[in-house]
This record gives structure tokens, sequence and C-alpha cells, in this order.
């Protein structure tokens, strides 16, 4: 009897920590802070170790740019919540054929579903606004495929969503006066109304760091850092900001406006500071990378709104879990991470790594939740015990 008293308490704690994925409300996204996981890179943990990290730094928002089935098979179970990547070379097959997109859906979504909680699917990643306009055209029918074939496989509440970067916008500064690009605008259009009949937000890559290295010499750091400053102040609105990340969205809230869908909520899927870059690169250091995510954390943590939507709270994914090598470009490209390749920090801002063993043990920092759930579970079998002796 006590045995399996015991066991049954255990299994209920065992349901409250790491909830079945298959018996979650479906959300596109939970709370307000999520990541990045980027895997440019042969010397990053194993996609079960990243799990562990990712549940030691409660982090349940996780967006990846593919979907390989070693990370879907990884993430099976475990209550975490996955945004899966159509890659941009795979899009414009997409769009032409509907089978396609059918396949690509039953092989990579509905094969791990629900045991795997994929919340959502991001056709492409910054297409419009971007080199290839072969790309712009195929988009919307891109997602229209992959819509209809989640629904026609019963996967009705897997969100679609494409991420946009700041080149979808003709001028962001003030906030009120952004627009998108008259280029951009005859795409844009058909793709907001799709994504407004169906629920979708508008999601947006937004790098105050990159606006600072465009402009240093305009732009008050300390306004890119969440830090203390004199901010700016729109004429048109009113509205004065304290920090660079706000008025991005609030400029990307304008444009909707101005494109006729103010209802649309905006999200941020990528956002960060890198820690280390080339000569010309100075913002990129460690301290900056520092400031920027830990007071980026502790904003997302009050769960309140920009000025111009105070009642929706900012949600953002934060770019990287990280640092890949193997990304091409400058090199801030390759250290946007806030963990290291081994596992460990790469700065503090309060999560705990990966850490290293002789023993081989892998694993972890996670030991004042772990004690605390263990304390938990040995005192309600002591308690059930004693009831059993009494009786």
């Amino acid at each position: 009897m006590f045995l399996f008293n015991c066991c049954a308490v255990c299994n209920v704690c065992f349901l409250w920590f790491f909830p079945s994925s298959g018996h979650l409300a479906v959300r596109a996204f939970t709370g307000t802070y999520g990541i990045n996981y980027g895997r440019l890179a042969d010397n990053i943990p194993s996609p079960d170790k990243v799990v562990t990290l990712l549940k030691a730094a409660k982090i349940k928002n996780v967006r990846i740019y593919d979907a390989d089935p070693d990370v879907l098979n990884a993430f099976g179970g475990t209550g975490l919540e996955l945004v899966v990547g159509l890659p941009n070379g795979l899009v414009k097959a997409m769009s032409s054929e509907a089978d396609k997109a059918l396949d690509w859906v039953k092989q990579n979504v509905q094969a791990f579903y629900p045991k795997t909680h994929i919340v959502g699917i991001a056709v492409g990643n910054e297409i419009l606004g971007g080199g290839d306009l072969e790309l712009w055209e195929a988009l919307l029918g891109a997602a229209k495929n992959i819509h209809n074939a989640t629904k026609e496989l019963g996967l009705s509440g897997v969100q679609i969503s494409t991420a946009h970067s700041q080149a979808v916008f003709s001028n962001s500064y003030p906030p009120s006066n952004c627009t998108f690009k008259d280029g951009v605008a005859q795409y844009m259009k058909p793709l907001l109304e799709f994504f407004s009949q169906i629920g979708s937000p508008f999601c947006l890559n937004a790098y105050p760091f990159l606006a600072y290295m465009y402009n240093p010499g305009e732009i008050d750091i300390n306004y890119a850092l969440f830090q203390k400053t004199q901010g700016i102040y729109d004429r048109k609105t009113g509205l004065h900001y304290d920090n660079m990340l706000d008025a991005q969205i609030d400029a990307a809230y304008v444009a909707l406006e101005d494109a006729g869908f103010n209802k649309m909520e905006v999200i941020v899927t990528e956002t960060g500071w890198a820690s280390k870059g080339d000569q010309n690169e100075a913002a990129a250091t460690v301290e900056n990378a520092r400031t920027y995510n830990y007071n980026l954390r502790k904003r997302l943590a009050k769960k309140k709104g920009t000025p111009l939507r105070p009642k929706i709270a900012l949600k953002a994914y934060i770019f990287a879990l990280f640092n890949e090598y193997q990304k091409s470009g400058a090199t801030s490209e390759r250290n946007f991470g806030l963990f290291k390749a081994d596992g460990t920090i790469a700065y503090d801002i309060g999560f705990s790594g990966l850490k290293s063993s002789s023993a081989g043990s892998s694993y972890l920092s996670f030991k004042g939740i772990q004690a605390q759930t263990w304390s938990w579970l040995l005192t309600a079998c002591a308690s059930t015990l004693f009831v059993f002796l009494v009786s």
C-alpha cells in the first residue's frame, strides 16, 4: 500500500513539474521569454543536454531554424514549446506544390506531435526585404500551403508565421513615422491579410545592437542597452521611449496600423547583443552583451507592454542559445550566444550552464531546483508512510 501511494505521489509530482505535451493547451508562446536554438556549430552540446540546460534555465519557448529529427526527438515529452522552421531554400517548392507541403508537415511535424510540443512553424526567415524577389513572390503561397497541410492533418493548433527584419520598413524613426517600404508593401499586405485571418502575429527580428553599430555617432549606447538615458520623445504620439527596443516594436505597430492591421500583435522573434566582434565592431563586448541581455530579461519579466501598446505584454525570443563558430560573416555573427559551445555561460545574467565533470556526468547547475523538488517528494512520501503506519 505504501509503495503504491508513494509512487502515485511521485507520478503526480512528475506531471506537475514536467507535464506531458499531449495534454497541454496549445499556445504559441507561454510567458514572455524565449530562446533561439541555432546549431551552426559541431562543438555544442547534444540536443538531450540542451533540454537539460533549458529546463535548468526555466526557458520554455524555443525556436529552431529547421526540423531536425534529433532535436525533435530529444524535446519529446519535455513540455518545452517548440517552433520549427521551414528553411528559405524550401519555400519556393512549398509554394508551388501543395503535396510537397503536406509531405513536409507529415514528416517534420505530425511524426513527432503531440509528444514533442510543436506550437508553430516559421515559414522562411527575413524573406521580404531580402535579395531574392522570387522568394518574396513564393512566401504567401508557401504559408498558405503549410497552413492547409496542418489543417488537413488535424494540427490546427500549430501556428504559422514568418519573421521579418527591419529591412521591410521605410523609416522607423521616430516610431510614429514608420511605414512599410513601397516595394515590400505589395507583398506584405496580402501576407498580413492571411495571417490576420488565421490569428498569427507579426514576427519581428529587432536588434538595437545593429542599429547602434550603423550609427554610433547619433545613438546613445545607453538607450540601446536599457540603461538610464534621456531617451527620445515622439512628438506626433506624445510618447517617451527610454529604450530602443520598445521604439523598434512600436514602429512596427505603426506600420501595421498604416497598412490596416492595427489589432495584430508584434512578437520579437530575434533580439540579442554580440559579446565579441571585429575591430570595427567596438560595441560587441562581453560587458555590453551582459548588460543588454540582463536588462532585457528584467524588462520581459515585468510582463508589460510598449508605450504604444501598454496592455500587450512584450514577448521575445533571445538570439541565441550558443555561440556558433560555423556562421559566416563578421565575428559578431558567431558570438551572440548566452552560452559558450561547451555549455558554460558566456556571461552572467542569472542562468546556470552545464558543468564539466571528470566523472562524465555532464550536468547540472540545477541543484537548487533539484533539491527543492526531491525535498518535496520525500516529504510527501514520508507523510504518506506516516498515515499508513498510524491507520
